[in-house]
């Protein structure tokens, strides 16, 4: 036994590196073998992709050490053994696989460097060279984790880089521009529609000058250690080095590859930096912000807590409350800030944020966890901004939509989740696509002359088929749709993460089945101001030098996009919302990456801080008042307020006030209700800050007065029994 335990020494347990706690098989690396004799003998590994290239027939030999437990001393002793010919399943020099070859798993448990950022751009293109590269869109460029495709094969956003074929030594090299400690690399395989290809092996070399190179080593033997990689397209795989490097190159070689495929990675470089006390390196750019704010990611049970914190910090202008729950009951819980919260307060407009409807996109979770922080810090410092907008807006801030779907994603860790873990809810429904198609019926009458006479164009009921006890609606939908109906929203942004634009509705092409086209609202002037407002404000969105994140450079178009013109989302929430409320809904792509490191998040605060706030004060973009009786001086409820030119309209709340956000301009507008005469003004919205005050007065109709007079019992005037005659005289 205690040879056995020798011989597996060099086998330390998996690590956690903070970003989830990868197993054994997680990190791409089978569990040593056990036995119960007492001589133990580490056989070739069955992985294809670890097999010696030797001939394809017959028979290689190599070395194999047994270990001897003679009392206490142990004896090494060596024989030839034969192995099996080689599977045909991999390209490239031959990898080592004899113990002297086998690499050894780090001891320590916390390597604790976060990723060098590839995924994230931090590294620039200029930073990635490759030994070859098949075409520019497969350049080191593409050798990012997580990067995507385009649709086409061969363009100039392909999702790996991938070396020639005919590259007998590929390589992949990082320069960090300073010294660094190197501590890890995660690496997938290609993304595509068309190709397999994916590393299934590499080893890693070092350097200070891009000339003279050393290996990574194992700690036992000595040898240059070979990396066990992918063994699918999508998955990372995460390895630890043996021993941490200090270099400013790395350097990955794929020794294998999946047979019939390319030599294809994308990958992400865990490094720390260190300090240069001769200056001989250019600084690295720092990542922070001057906000003493809680910088980390937060699974449920610390998103709870903290945001008991913020509530108990500000009790005045916080309230915290739950609109439902998830398909595992976890509560989605909302912070309400206003400076009387709990109530809607009449001219009052209300807004919302909502994070996290995929569970794998943190990044607006953290953001919204930030800004109530941050809202609640400055609004006891008594910064005027802050004071402004939560007395004269109630701001509902909902984090986690899927917070399901967060935990799974939390639970592998920022950088090994992958593109699509998490995603979905724990019942597998994507809830961006699980809104009821309001888009669809409203076309249709559309098209045959309905809309608006006998089909209104906007607040369109639910479908029958939606409604019913058996319908694909997850409960997360199902709470956030009662929870639009039971709130006057106004304005709202829909937080996402994997790219950099704003989109805005409609979601969903007109055309049947087509792909993408764009597909403009009625208000799309009004839709573009705020999307443009957003990306204006962003850090990131304006830096002028950064590159595409995947397959399209949307900073050609200002970083915002008709988001049918994207892609078609059938069931979105922004169409929905526009549709079935009378909420304006934006969907913000805040970050490359979907679940940023948390040493990164500060800079992304600091990168959406402003265009955060900027937003919420859209909601003063245009005309607001109140729709009362003319008599009586009360607010009329579900008032329809219609602009001329504009094919939308929409209602007042309970207490008679609207809001309808337009852009500078002089427009027509027309305040209706049933029983009352219409009454039609000009409201005119100025580049000054609004909102613009535009009320109505609305007197009843005869009928409607009658009516009221009957049902109290009361007699009819006579000047209302005159004009009822005089009507009765026209219509005869």
């Amino acid at each position: 036994m205690w040879g056995l335990l020798l011989a597996l020494a060099t086998f330390a347990p998996a690590v956690d590196l903070g970003l989830g706690t990868p197993s054994a098989s997680g990190l791409g690396l089978a569990p040593p073998a056990t036995t119960k004799a007492p001589v133990s003998t580490l056989a070739p590994s069955s992985n294809p992709a670890q097999q010696p290239s030797g001939k394809n027939n017959g028979t290689s030999e190599q070395h194999v050490r047994i270990r001897f437990v003679k009392k206490k001393k142990v004896i090494i002793k060596k024989r030839k053994k034969l192995t099996r010919p080689r599977p045909l399943v991999t390209t490239g020099p031959p990898v080592i696989t004899t113990p002297a070859g086998a690499l050894d798993l780090p001891e320590e448990k916390e390597p604790g460097c976060p990723p060098l950022g590839l995924e994230s751009l931090r590294v620039s293109d200029s930073q990635l060279e490759a030994s070859s590269s098949q075409s520019f869109g497969l350049g080191p460029h593409r050798g990012r984790l997580n990067i995507q495709s385009g649709l086409e094969d061969g363009d100039l956003y392909d999702g790996a880089w991938c070396a020639e074929p005919q590259d007998a030594e590929p390589w992949l090299q990082v320069d960090a521009r300073h010294p660094t400690r190197f501590s890890g690399i995660i690496t997938q395989g290609r993304n595509s529609v068309w190709r397999y290809d994916w590393v299934t092996s590499y080893k890693v070399q070092f350097s200070n000058d891009s000339r003279t190179w050393w290996g990574s080593r194992n700690r036992s033997s000595g040898m240059d250690a070979v990396f066990p990689a992918n063994s699918d397209p999508e998955t990372p795989v995460l390895n630890l080095l043996p021993e941490p490097q200090v270099a400013r190159f790395i350097r990955l070689l794929p020794q294998t590859w999946l047979q019939g495929g390319d030599s294809c990675l994308r990958a992400e470089i865990l490094a720390c930096p260190v300090s240069d006390p001769n200056d001989l390196f250019p600084k690295a750019p720092a990542l922070g912000s001057s906000d003493p704010l809680d910088f980390r990611h937060h699974n449920y049970k610390a998103m709870r807590k903290l945001m008991k914190q913020v509530n108990e910090q500000c009790p005045n202008v916080t309230r915290i409350y739950s609109i439902g729950k998830s398909h595992q009951g976890l509560k989605l819980y909302v912070m309400e800030m206003s400076d009387h919260p709990g109530q809607h307060e009449l001219g009052e407009p209300e807004v919302r944020y909502v994070a996290g409807m995929h569970g794998n996109e943190a990044l607006g979770r953290e953001l919204l966890l930030l800004l109530m922080q941050y809202l609640c810090r400055e609004f006891l410092r008594g910064d005027p901004r802050v004071t402004r907008l939560l007395t004269e807006t109630r701001i509902h801030l909902l984090p986690s939509m899927n917070p399901d779907g967060y935990e799974t994603a939390f639970r592998r860790g920022s950088e090994l989740v992958g593109w699509a873990e998490g995603r979905w809810n724990q019942q597998g429904i994507d809830l961006n696509h699980n809104f009821a198609d309001l888009n669809t019926p409203l076309w249709e009458a559309e098209d045959d002359g309905l809309v608006p006479d006998t089909v209104p164009n906007h607040h369109l009921p639910l479908p029958t088929y939606y409604t019913l006890p058996n319908a694909t609606v997850a409960p997360e939908t199902r709470a956030v749709i009662e929870w639009m109906e039971r709130i006057p929203f106004v304005l709202s942004a829909n937080l996402h993460g994997g790219e950099l634009v704003v989109s805005y509705p409609f979601d969903m092409t007109r055309t049947p089945w087509a792909a993408r086209e764009l597909t403009p609202t009625p208000d799309d002037a009004v839709f573009r101001w705020l999307s443009t407002v957003y990306a204006g404000t962003n850090r990131a969105m304006q830096d002028p030098d950064r590159r595409p994140c995947h397959s399209q450079d949307f900073s050609l178009h200002g970083n915002i996009i008709n988001g049918a013109d994207w892609h078609t989302v059938p069931g979105s929430m922004n169409d929905f919302s526009y549709l079935h409320t009378n909420c304006f809904e934006v969907t913000v792509e805040l970050s490359c990456d979907k679940f940023p490191h948390e040493n990164e998040l500060p800079q992304e605060w600091e990168n959406n801080k402003d265009a955060l706030l900027t937003y919420l004060e859209q909601v003063r973009v245009g005309i607001a008042g109140v729709v009362r009786d003319k008599d009586t001086e009360l607010g009329i409820a579900d008032a329809v307020i219609s602009v001329d030119g504009i094919n939308h309209d929409v209602t007042t709340a309970w207490g008679g006030d609207y809001w309808r956000l337009l852009t500078p301009g002089d427009y027509m507008v027309t305040a209706s209700a049933e029983g009352y005469h219409s009454v039609t003004r000009s409201c005119r919205v100025t580049f000054e800050e609004g909102p613009v005050p535009c009320n109505f007065h609305l007197t009843k109709t005869p009928k409607q007065r009658l009516r009221e007079l009957l049902a109290s019992g009361a007699k009819v005037p006579p000047d209302l029994r005159r004009r009822l005659e005089r009507l009765r005289g026209q219509k005869n």
